[in-house]
């Protein structure tokens, strides 16, 4: 881990020991022609994401102690498309679990009874 100071929404120990074989193995299978070369820490990108996940910021305005915005929004949106819905994406607040719906206006709407 860099030099900074931790953020609440960066991943413990514990959890990065679970998830990071996971993240190593989907960066290790996107390497080869058009792959840039590995410039940034995977653990301080996951924490950029969760960081973004937990306060709501735009992308754009992500702190200066993590990689560049664009840097982490592209590992974000290529996760998201590559990857099955799994507990490591879930664990990071992208996708709702299996077999749940995400509830939105139009759902909740529906279900509420009309008076």
């Amino acid at each position: 881990m860099s030099a900074r100071r931790p953020y609440r929404s960066d991943v413990s120990d514990a959890r990065w020991a679970l998830i990071e074989p996971v993240f190593t193995a989907w960066r290790a299978g996107r390497s080869g022609p058009g792959a840039a070369a590995r410039v940034h820490d995977l653990r301080e990108i996951v924490n950029a994401i969760l960081y973004v996940n937990r306060t709501g910021i735009p992308w754009e305005y992500l702190p200066h102690d993590f990689p560049p915005y664009k840097t982490v929004y592209d590992y974000f949106a290529k996760r998201e498309v590559e990857a099955p819905p799994s507990r490591s994406t879930t664990c990071c607040g992208t996708r709702p679990a299996a077999g749940m719906p995400a509830a939105d206006s139009r759902l909740l709407r529906s279900s509420m009874p009309r008076a």
